[in-house]
């Protein structure tokens, strides 16, 4: 199992890359950089590149709208190129709000652009001519749409790895389905690993039916906060525990709208179907404090990796047994410590 963590968007980028540097020679496997509609990652992530030597860095995550498939394959490829093959990619959709409200662009099939984006991109990086017609685009773009002057192209540099991994960010129902059978990898949210299969389960074991074996496992990158000590009992776990409600509270109780909040959905497939209800109605009426009051207990310990050392052993083993391959950790003390302490629980 490998270790990973998310760097801020909003916070002190070339500080955090002193930090990264750090947590690279403690152990850490991997770090993902976040864009939503803050700086762009990808000059971020060139940036980490040449700052550090052995850690992989992944795009968490990429939209397949702000730029073209074929883009993204530029992209990943030249990101690899000045990582030395550690480049990780990270794709998703995003929501409406960004992507048409800061992008300026329609948000439709964010499902199929996604699976074509995938396609796309492994076309380019195996430098064969990119001609490709999916549900979302087709390229060369047909002469009735442009001058009629395009023809199909291959990447001009060769890549240094013709496969890039790709990770998926997806939530529901067909998304999972396509993710499990076409990406390298999963990034799901709100993931509980001793209930993930009643949300999950048989669409995860649908798309696998359906993967090409040449993709290898589906690898799975999830986790919450972490936090090891024999401190971390009683009182004190629950004082670490209780900083996950807020941001549990954004995503069940204020995320899209009344009757289509999937993370909603996703916690009444838990089967906090009454809790889920409780969350939203506190939060869209205004009472954040108490939404995140109502978020269970339980979801919290089981999503969290806080405890003294042979609690967290345990939790790993749960992560691992539901499929998690890079644990995605948020240290809430000291983060070297807290990596080197997880290094040592692997």
């Amino acid at each position: 199992m490998k270790l990973s963590m998310m760097i801020s968007y909003s916070g002190d980028f070339k500080a955090d890359v002193n930090k990264v540097q750090d947590l690279e020679r403690a152990g850490l496997d991997l770090v993902w950089v976040p864009e939503a509609y803050s700086f762009d990652s990808v000059s971020q992530m060139g940036y980490l590149a040449a700052s550090t030597s052995t850690i992989e860095i992944g795009a968490g995550i990429l939209n397949v709208y702000s730029r073209t498939a074929a883009c993204l394959a530029q992209t990943a490829a030249g990101l690899d190129f000045v990582s030395d093959g550690r480049f990780v990619l990270g794709l998703g959709a995003s929501g409406p709000q960004v992507i048409e409200g800061f992008h300026g662009v329609a948000y439709d099939k964010p499902m199929p652009r996604i699976r074509d984006c995938i396609n796309v991109i492994r076309i380019a990086l195996r430098r064969e001519k990119l001609e490709y017609d999916g549900p979302t685009m087709t390229i060369p773009l047909p002469a009735e749409q442009g001058t009629g002057l395009g023809k199909p192209l291959k990447l001009i540099n060769h890549p240094v790895r013709d496969s890039v991994p790709i990770f998926w960010a997806s939530l529901m129902g067909l998304s999972v389905k396509a993710t499990a059978r076409h990406a390298d990898g999963w990034l799901p949210t709100l993931f509980d690993p001793t209930k993930y299969q009643k949300v999950w389960g048989v669409d995860v074991a649908a798309g696998l039916a359906r993967r090409d074996p040449s993709l290898g496992p589906l690898q799975i990158s999830a986790g919450g906060l972490a936090a090891i000590g024999e401190e971390y009992t009683g009182t004190a776990r629950t004082e670490v525990l209780d900083l996950a409600r807020d941001s549990v509270a954004l995503y069940v109780g204020g995320m899209g709208a009344r009757e289509k909040n999937f993370y909603n959905t996703v916690f009444q497939r838990y089967g906090y179907e009454e809790e889920a209800r409780e969350i939203q109605d506190l939060y869209l009426s205004g009472n954040k404090k108490a939404a995140a009051e109502a978020i269970p207990t339980e979801f919290l310990e089981n999503s969290n990796l806080v405890g003294p050392p042979g609690r967290v052993k345990d939790q790993i083993a749960s992560f691992a047994e539901a499929g998690v391959t890079h644990l995605s950790v948020h240290p809430t003390g000291d983060a070297l410590q807290t990596i080197e302490r997880l290094k040592s629980l692997l």
